[in-house]
């Protein structure tokens, strides 16, 4: 049965939509079964993953609103070698029309629920906003995984994000829990992101995952070539830092099994 995970933070530009894309990725070549739902407007893991978001048949808003067959939604082939329910403007449309049905907040863990067994993992690239859709990303999600920079500002809105994940797991979803916190376009040389990050690691512990993201320009360039960096230059620190993650995302989950 798939873990389902939401990678989420409502300040925009933290590196959500490059984790969720490189992370999906990376676990696949794991030879893992992952799929990626992009729950953003924007499409951003749908171009990443080298899907034309303007030229998808069927959407997230389908899954959510239509309630089309998953089959049809699926996007098998993709650059990252995982599955995508692709995102795209029309997904603001669904949050609207969700507002109007009944047990709108359970959408789509009530679709997910249909395909959990064919995955052993599902990713939800989540908005960079506190609205309907990532309350339906925490009502399905079993953890949450947030990236953010070590900087000041950054620290503070992850307190903010925090207390929302808490308040929602009350209302929607008591079992979420924060699977871990990822510091990424880390720079080693800053001073102010090793205090950011050390201070974060007294705060969360354990929670910090050991492996960091860091400044790279591989990483950048990527979703413009539509593919995830490991496939646009294995070679790059982005590259190796993703590959890392998804290793140390599976040590834990194997320490957790055997306890």
């Amino acid at each position: 049965m798939a873990k389902i995970i939401a990678i989420a933070n409502q300040k925009g530009g933290v590196g959500k939509t490059t984790s969720a894309v490189n992370l999906a990725a990376s676990m696949a070549a794991t030879k893992r079964k992952v799929l990626l739902v992009d729950l953003d407007p924007q499409g951003n893991a749908t171009m990443g993953s080298g899907v034309d978001k303007y030229d998808v048949e069927f959407s997230t808003y389908d899954l959510l609103v239509e309630e089309t067959p998953l089959e049809k939604i699926i996007i098998t082939e993709t650059a990252g070698g995982f599955h995508l329910i692709a995102g795209n403007g029309d997904i603001t449309a669904a949050e609207v029309k969700m507002m109007e049905m009944y047990g709108r907040e359970l959408r789509l863990k009530n679709a997910l629920a249909k395909i959990k067994d064919s995955y052993d993992y599902i990713f939800i690239d989540c908005p960079p906003s506190l609205n309907m859709l990532t309350v339906n990303a925490m009502a399905a999600a079993d953890s949450v995984i947030v990236p953010m920079q070590c900087e000041y500002y950054a620290l503070e809105g992850l307190t903010a994000l925090m207390d929302t994940i808490t308040q929602l797991a009350k209302v929607v979803n008591p079992d979420l829990k924060i699977e871990g916190i990822l510091r990424t376009m880390y720079d080693p040389r800053n001073r102010l992101a090793n205090d950011v990050s050390e201070q974060l690691k007294h705060h969360f512990g354990d929670k910090v995952y050991r492996t960091v993201i860091p400044r790279n320009v591989r990483l950048a360039e990527a979703p413009s070539f539509g593919a995830p960096v490991m496939y646009y230059d294995k070679s790059s620190s982005g590259a190796k830092a993703y590959l890392a993650l998804a290793g140390e995302m599976l040590r834990r989950s194997n320490k957790t099994k055997a306890a």
